[in-house]
């Protein structure tokens, strides 16, 4: 795959990590969809074929800064590993100010569609750039604001893709003054992944690595996961890992510092995998 042009690495990396107090009434759950039978259940949608992710990354209304950071965080070639393709449904955890799902939202295209998912808590920050980037401009793109356990606004086996780019360890993080788990539970949360995945559909995950056999709690301390323990869960949920890649993988970094600092932010060691339901 051709790479994207060399572009200025200034620019703001939007994983939400440092995350605000959330309001634990605002994730009240809501009542799930009924459940397709099994037989009934859509199949995920395989386009034959390549695409050209490239072509989603020309100069545009988006955000300057996205353009800074597609090199930094290999944008191109992560859309390439995900496989997600037009006319799929995208359910995008933790999504940010959507970074990706711009890019997501320009692959699906007018026949797909992208749940945009955030915690109420990240309002905070985020401030107006979720609905700068999305209302009128995105339109195949749905807002869920909800912990990471509750995506009821998804219908069963709905989605092809399920991406949860650099904040699976968010589980294991509690914002000051909130209760422990406020983001979501982890079992509960692969159980509502698992949920909302057609037969065949994929989980992509991206996170910061943390050294083998770091425990969960990890994540709430340095913002980094040993693999090894999403690998569990999703396993635990009956999704099977068929795929990994070294992508945005740097040796240099022992897995030991916090994420932002200077000395790494930017530059973890990451790890990228892909299961199956």
């Amino acid at each position: 795959m051709k790479h994207i042009a060399a572009l200025s690495l200034a620019g703001t990396l939007l994983a939400a990590c440092a995350t605000p107090a959330a309001d634990p009434s605002a994730e009240a759950p809501m009542a799930s969809p009924v459940a397709p039978k099994a037989d009934e259940a859509p199949q995920a949608k395989v386009a034959p074929g390549e695409f050209d992710y490239e072509s989603v990354f020309g100069q545009d209304d988006r955000p300057e800064q996205d353009y800074e950071m597609y090199p930094v965080r290999k944008s191109a070639e992560v859309l390439a590993f995900s496989g997600i393709m037009p006319g799929m449904t995208v359910v995008e955890m933790e999504a940010g100010d959507g970074f990706y799902t711009e890019l997501f939202s320009r692959v699906a295209g007018p026949d797909g569609k992208v749940y945009m998912q955030n915690p109420p808590s990240f309002k905070a920050f985020l401030g107006d750039s979720v609905s700068k980037r999305v209302d009128g401009r995105l339109l195949n793109v749905q807002i869920v604001e909800s912990a990471f356990d509750n995506l009821s606004n998804v219908p069963d086996a709905d989605a092809d893709i399920v991406t949860w780019f650099l904040g699976p360890h968010e589980l294991w993080y509690t914002p000051k003054g909130e209760p422990e788990g406020v983001l979501g539970d982890p079992d509960m949360t692969f159980d509502e992944i698992a949920r909302v995945l057609k037969p065949g559909g994929h989980l992509v995950v991206l996170d910061h690595m943390a050294p083998a056999g770091s425990p969960p709690t990890t994540g709430g301390e340095t913002h980094r996961i040993d693999k090894a323990v999403i690998i569990a869960l999703a396993e635990d949920h009956g999704l099977t890992l068929t795929d990994e890649s070294d992508l945005l993988a740097n040796p240099d970094d022992d897995g030991t510092v916090q994420v932002f600092d200077p000395t790494v932010r930017r530059k973890t060691d990451r790890f990228l995998l892909k299961f199956a339901k």
